[in-house]
């Protein structure tokens, strides 16, 4: 395919088009001079933005917008009772899923790179566009999140290569068709979906299936469910790890400065290939660096500039992000949403020095919090002080019985420092009241819950 047979649809409708994903595909759209038009339930930072840059948007819903648009391009959370949604189907639209329509996209280019994954796959993907942005390969980007690099979570460029994050949630990387495909890991989540890890294991594998036939895997076989699955994948594999002698790149000789930032002697099929010094925190951060470093070295990027890259990347925003100071302590905060992801964020606060920990966290909806209720109370527990707060509902309705106040009543047991807060005054007031210098303050969600780290450090009494 083409990018012509994209820009065919003169008009395009896009419902839902403050989501991360449909807002960078909407302004890639613009880029290709085809008119948008989108509406969303509310008002966000995305939907101004879009604004701003001249789209027009609507918050609500706007039949007329539909009926002059040539495609409807919907995601994935708008219910099929959704008033326009309804309305293209009455006037036989030509509709498609987001991911679908992002699938068409990712056929124009001969170097589509989708990185997936359960975890992690928003900072390599954002370590991966820095390296070839700094390599002058004017690389097509869609992240999920801001990337300073590009301000924003978009750019169209004007090269072959797409990169692109590529999530499993319903399926939806199996619409997508890259050359080269990297597996960070595969967890168990989004169970409401998938239903178990089997499932989840096999959608990964069929994933591996869309590259053609001279495509690349780069795969962690440090992690268990991705070993599984690679004596099945009938692609050229290129293996990275932490502790695995056989990898095609391994990090050794592993150390970490007095801020918790970790350095490293990358090693390429057992012989030395480079030392490089990362400016983010974490074990989990050496192994999306390794994936970066893997799929760079197999598009002939310099040492140099990999190394270059990576040492004054400092993170993609949210991703235990440093956001500032209340009173000199540190407020830090991290999207994580699912137990495994706050096991790493645990580990990070455990590299920075520090006296007490104090997690606030949101719980990112009902039926994760279901699935894992266990899982999070386990991992909760362990930081010195924990505030939850409501669960963060998304697309989701309570109809599971599950509250915040049932993984308090978990953790109780084990770590008596917990409380629950249904309102986020009172719990920037409650951290004003109790937290000390020598802390550290980690706001911890998918939702909303970064507001309180933003009003501990804007706080004008300070």
């Amino acid at each position: 395919m083409s990018l012509d047979s994209i820009k065919k649809y003169g008009k395009i409708h896009m419902i839902g088009i403050g989501g991360v994903s449909m807002s960078g595909l909407a302004e890639l759209l613009t880029d290709y001079n085809i008119l948008v038009t989108g509406s969303d339930a509310k008002e966000s930072e995305n939907t101004t933005h879009l604004k701003k840059i001249g789209l027009n948007i609507c918050i609500g819903s706007n039949k007329e917008m539909v009926k002059n648009a040539d495609l409807i391009v919907y995601t994935a959370a708008i219910p099929k009772t959704d008033i326009e949604y309804c309305y293209a189907k009455e006037l036989n639209k030509k509709m498609m899923e987001r991911s679908e329509f992002l699938g068409l996209i990712t056929k124009c280019f001969n170097e589509c790179i989708c990185i997936s994954g359960t975890h992690g796959k928003t900072t390599t993907t954002s370590m991966i566009s820095t390296c070839f942005l700094n390599a002058s390969l004017d690389p097509t980007i869609e992240v999920g999140a801001y990337l300073k690099a590009i301000k924003g979570n978009n750019k169209t460029g004007h090269s072959e290569y797409f990169i692109l994050e590529a999530c499993e949630y319903v399926d939806s990387f199996l619409k997508f068709y890259p050359k080269t495909a990297i597996i960070l890991n595969i967890d168990n989540d989004h169970l409401d979906y998938f239903k178990n890890i089997e499932n989840i294991k096999k959608s990964f594998l069929n994933f591996t299936n869309n590259l053609n036939e001279f495509g690349t895997i780069i795969a962690n076989i440090d992690d268990a469910n991705i070993k599984e699955i690679i004596p099945k994948i009938n692609h050229k594999i290129i293996t990275y790890s932490i502790i695995n002698e056989n990898a095609n790149y391994k990090a050794s000789n592993i150390r970490f400065d007095n801020y918790g930032y970790p350095t490293f002697d990358c090693i390429k099929d057992k012989e030395y290939y480079e030392s490089f010094t990362l400016n983010v925190y974490g074990t989990h951060n050496i192994l999306n660096a390794l994936a970066t470093i893997a799929t760079c070295d197999l598009y002939n990027i310099e040492k140099k500039i990999i190394k270059e890259s990576l040492k004054n990347f400092t993170g993609a925003n949210r991703r235990f992000e440093k956001i500032g100071e209340y009173k000199g302590i540190p407020v830090f905060d991290d999207y994580a949403h699912h137990p495994t992801e706050i096991e790493t964020t645990l580990k990070c606060s455990k590299d920075i020095p520090h006296n007490k920990t104090w997690a606030i966290f949101e719980p990112h909806t009902y039926s994760r919090t279901k699935d894992h209720l266990e899982e999070f109370s386990k991992v909760l527990k362990q930081f010195d002080n924990i505030i939850l707060t409501d669960i963060y509902a998304a697309r989701e309705t309570n109809t599971y019985n599950i509250s915040s106040i049932d993984i308090m009543n978990l953790i109780k047991r084990e770590n008596a420092n917990c409380l629950y807060l249904n309102d986020y005054e009172k719990i920037i007031n409650y951290i004003k009241e109790n937290a000390k210098i020598g802390d550290i303050i980690i706001t911890i969600g998918a939702g909303t819950i970064n507001k309180i780290g933003y009003e501990l450090i804007n706080d004008k009494n300070v």
